[in-house]
């Protein structure tokens, strides 16, 4: 019986990674402004999947997540990097862990 949970777990995890993937969507950062102003955007570093990123979110991985803010690969949108991709119309790939919106530079610059 407890290999039967085991395995269920097991396959719920990519379940899982899967449906954050189908909810990461490109989008211009001008409809995430108002994500930004209240302090919801959060920038992901390029270095990093966009989507391990949400599912550590999801799952509340607080010492997987500590550890990419100290290095700074995850942190709120900064008013510079808004202020960029405001000016250059970009867009940038989204996907919502509620509260957050987290954001990632569609550019490989």
């Amino acid at each position: 019986m407890q290999m039967l949970t085991m395995k269920n777990n097991l396959e719920a995890i990519p379940l899982e990674k899967a449906k954050v993937n189908l909810e990461t969507s490109l989008i211009a950062w001008q409809e995430l402004q108002r994500f930004f102003a209240a302090g919801l955007a959060i920038a992901v570093h390029p270095s990093l999947d966009l989507v391990d990123v949400a599912y550590c979110f999801s799952i509340d991985d607080k010492q997987q997540v500590q550890e990419w803010m100290q290095d700074q690969r995850v942190a709120a949108v900064s008013d510079q990097q808004a202020l960029e991709w405001f000016q250059h119309n970009s867009e940038v790939w989204a996907v919502v862990v509620k509260p957050w919106i987290l954001v990632q530079s569609a550019s490989q610059s």
